[in-house]
């Protein structure tokens, strides 16, 4: 199971949901796309502190995928899919949906566009 950044944020922020599904798989994977989108999102919270206490404690418990050339090109295929098809999505859910592709796992998300990706199988919370 990969997470998108609004499910990594509802996890951090306890939403039992999130765990539950979670539970389910074998295994919780995180882009690097998304870690990059949460920290950047954290620089100005006024709960900087508690989340960045949360990456160092439970971060090592995800795994981190990184984008590869494997990823670059499943990334460069889909958005032409997607074009193609009119249904185009934001670049980084792209990356995101690539990855998913690659390591063959579902994704996490409340984003219905995640549906117009061929291949690729969404849960929700």
């Amino acid at each position: 199971m990969i997470l998108d950044t609004n499910a990594l944020w509802a996890f951090v922020d306890g939403d039992s949901g999130v765990g539950e599904v979670l539970r389910r798989h074998a295994r919780a994977a995180i882009p690097v796309i998304v870690l990059g989108e949460f920290r950047y999102g954290i620089v100005e919270s006024r709960h900087r502190a508690q989340y960045e206490a949360w990456l160092t404690s439970y971060l090592p418990q995800f795994d981190i995928l990184p984008v590869t050339e494997e990823t670059a090109t499943a990334y460069a295929a889909l958005r032409i899919v997607l074009k193609r098809s009119g249904r185009p999505i934001p670049a980084n859910d792209a990356w995101i949906a690539a990855l998913a592709i690659q390591h063959r796992l579902p994704v996490l998300s409340r984003d219905q566009h995640f549906d117009a990706v061929p291949d690729l199988d969404r849960e929700s919370w």
